[in-house]
């Protein structure tokens, strides 16, 4: 199997990626910026005393004369999810066999059937981001689900070419045809980090400024002591910015458009849905029907529905919630539940333990894991076992649409 080539190769370079979380101080306990010698990620020429200086030892040097690239840090593989690595200073794992639970973003470990409790079949858990799994690692998926098809999305990020970061990517500088990916597209950014509240202008954004790296996404980071990067209770937890009403997407200007004029892709909304939308956008887009009423049958119009009231095609995004129905449905989701988080219509400065239904809004990761989860379609639940009206739901769809669960 593809995956369990990536295994052996992974315990190629593994002394090096050990040694990489050794040596970096990249995120002390009170903040993200990098700390610590220059030399600890840095090598001014990759040559010392005749050897190379990158922790594979690796004759090719890394962008940004680093030692060690992305994966050396995030994905080390071991059983720490957030990797303490001298005491202070700690590392978050997006790949990693810590049976205590998963960061926010969730673990990859669950796409490599490498941590216990996983439903289903691996590939279907998460992004096979060649970084980690390499080319051609999803047997179910070689495209984007969701792309609007019009502008070929799909056919540009796929199975080939997802990568972590960069052109094909979600986090760092996204330049359409630049091929920039990896450590390049992430340059300065954790040196400039923004802790806390992100809320980068929407003109100008620096990778730095952004929630999580994501180039022009508004948010909240969790600052919780020793919670950091988690998402643990209702007192605990990122916040993610959304919107009242989705954006129709295109790629003709406008408020809808992810392409800016020369610069990254990134969503004008700047909302965590609309970021999605970037990729999967038939999933979060709002089309209005034609002048003489009827549906489109374009790219740009297969999206959650003419408006922002039922009937829906799909789940519909960047919505306030009480617009999804009529009558007291979700008026009971008033306590924040990290297995259904909410998103806020403005940037918060600490976490809230309060929803509410009126102005709160739905978003993409109310129901889904950005990385991997242990069930299929990178949910936050096992989908197939919630049973409507039988009473006994307190997880899943019911979190929010409490009165199916009525008997």
């Amino acid at each position: 199997m593809k995956r369990s080539t990536y295994r052996r190769s992974l315990a190629r370079p593994l002394v090096g990626v050990l040694v990489l979380g050794g040596v970096l101080a990249v995120a002390g306990s009170t903040g993200a910026q990098v700390t610590g010698r220059c030399s600890n990620c840095h090598t001014m020429h990759n040559s010392q005393d005749a050897s190379p200086m990158t922790l594979n030892e690796s004759a090719t040097p890394n962008p940004m004369l680093t030692r060690g690239d992305c994966m050396g840090c995030h994905a080390s593989g071991t059983n720490q999810k957030m990797w303490n690595i001298d005491g202070v200073t700690f590392i978050p794992q997006v790949f990693h066999t810590d049976a205590s639970g998963d960061l926010a973003g969730g673990n990859f470990a669950y796409i490599n059937d490498t941590k216990a409790g996983g439903i289903g079949d691996g590939d279907n858990r998460g992004h096979n981001v060649i970084d980690i799994f390499g080319p051609g690692s999803d047997d179910n998926l070689s495209v984007v689900p969701g792309g609007i098809l019009q502008y070929y999305h799909d056919q540009n990020v796929t199975d080939l070419t997802l990568t972590c970061a960069g052109e094909n990517g979600c986090h760092g500088e996204r330049v359409w045809n630049s091929g920039v990916t990896g450590l390049a597209a992430l340059k300065g950014a954790h040196h400039g980090n923004t802790d806390g509240a992100c809320n980068p202008p929407l003109d100008n954004p620096t990778v730095g400024d952004s929630y999580r790296f994501l180039l022009g996404v508004k948010g909240y980071e969790n600052q919780t002591s020793g919670q950091k990067w988690q998402n643990v209770s209702a007192s605990s937890h990122n916040e993610y910015f959304g919107q009242a009403v989705p954006n129709v997407m295109h790629c003709s200007g406008g408020t809808g458009s992810c392409h800016f004029p020369g610069g990254p892709i990134r969503p004008r909304n700047q909302t965590i849905s609309g970021f999605c939308g970037t990729c999967h956008g038939n999933f979060h887009t709002l089309k209005p029907p034609t002048s003489d009423g009827s549906e489109s049958s374009d790219g740009q119009s297969m999206g959650i529905g003419p408006a922002v009231t039922s009937p829906f095609r799909r789940h519909p995004t960047d919505i306030v919630i009480n617009r999804l129905g009529a009558g007291s449905e979700y008026s009971q989701y008033t306590t924040y539940n990290v297995n259904a988080p909410v998103g806020r219509t403005t940037v918060l400065s600490a976490p809230s333990a309060v929803v509410t239904p009126a102005s709160d809004t739905v978003t993409c990761l109310s129901c889904h894991m950005v990385h991997a989860s242990p069930y299929p379609d990178m949910l936050r639940w096992n989908y197939d076992a919630l049973q409507a009206h039988s009473g006994s739901n307190t997880n899943g769809c019911f979190i929010c649409h409490t009165t199916k669960d009525d008997v």
